[in-house]
């Protein structure tokens, strides 16, 4: 388990790689997550590309295996690994080789161009399992893709293929699978050979507007989370995911 780093020139490919379990992040990975961030907003690196490993996930969001704790430490460091409410200056393509879900939407929401492969999903099953999405996904997607398609996923909590994805301007486009990565650095190094000092100041006005948002919800999303996480439903919601089976909500 790990977040892979590759160096091309003035481009930086991270690749989230926990093939086992489609990609999940653990509460490790995402602290290196926050780690390799703070580097790359300080180094000359001009753009990130964010892809996962293997051809099955890009990611299937936190790791249910692990910790699953959210006192308000945890939470930021979370939010801090997501780019869910911090100004961040360098432009983050993302190519989406497979399941985006949960968490890995949410990250999916702070890149800035995206691409996925025809055999992608994504989806945000929080509610299904009783968790709440803190991730950022109450905010940003609302605010990107629009009120009733946003509703749509958090509410039911089910999948929509790349297409649709892409019809609800959740991507830029469908790609060949083939064509993905190649897709991906040629983009970013389109961006690389633009004036650095111009991509990263409209990166930063954007992402601080944005940023400013979700800051002043910080306070109630720890608040529901907490009360989320307290429930019996978040008990049987957790066990039924963990034992492979349909939770029971009395």
């Amino acid at each position: 388990m790990e977040i892979r780093v590759e160096v091309h020139g003035h481009v930086v490919v991270l690749t989230i790689d926990n093939q086992a379990r489609m990609n999940a992040m653990s509460r490790a990975m995402m602290a290196d997550l926050v780690r390799l961030w703070d580097e790359l907003e300080r180094g000359p690196c001009r753009c990130i590309v964010l892809t996962g490993a293997g051809e099955r996930a890009f990611s299937a969001g936190a790791d249910m295996s692990g910790d699953l704790s959210a006192r308000a430490e945890m939470a930021q460091m979370v939010s801090r690994a997501l780019l869910k409410s911090q100004p961040y200056t360098k432009p983050i393509v993302a190519a989406v080789n497979g399941v985006c879900a949960g968490g890995g939407v949410e990250l999916l929401l702070s890149t800035d161009v995206r691409a996925a492969a025809p055999h992608a999903r994504f989806g945000l099953p929080e509610v299904k399992w009783s968790i709440y999405p803190f991730g950022g996904a109450t905010i940003k997607l609302i605010q990107q893709i629009g009120y009733v398609h946003a509703m749509e996923l958090l509410l039911t909590g089910g999948l929509i293929d790349a297409a649709e994805a892409a019809r609800l301007g959740l991507i830029n486009r469908v790609v060949p699978a083939e064509r993905l990565m190649p897709w991906a650095m040629e983009t970013a190094a389109r961006i690389a050979a633009n004036s650095p000092s111009a991509v990263q100041a409209v990166k930063q006005q954007i992402s601080t507007t944005l940023a400013e948002h979700a800051l002043s919800r910080e306070a109630l999303e720890q608040e529901l989370g907490d009360r989320v996480r307290a429930s019996a439903h978040f008990q049987e919601g957790v066990a039924a995911f963990r034992e492979k089976r349909q939770p029971r909500y009395e």
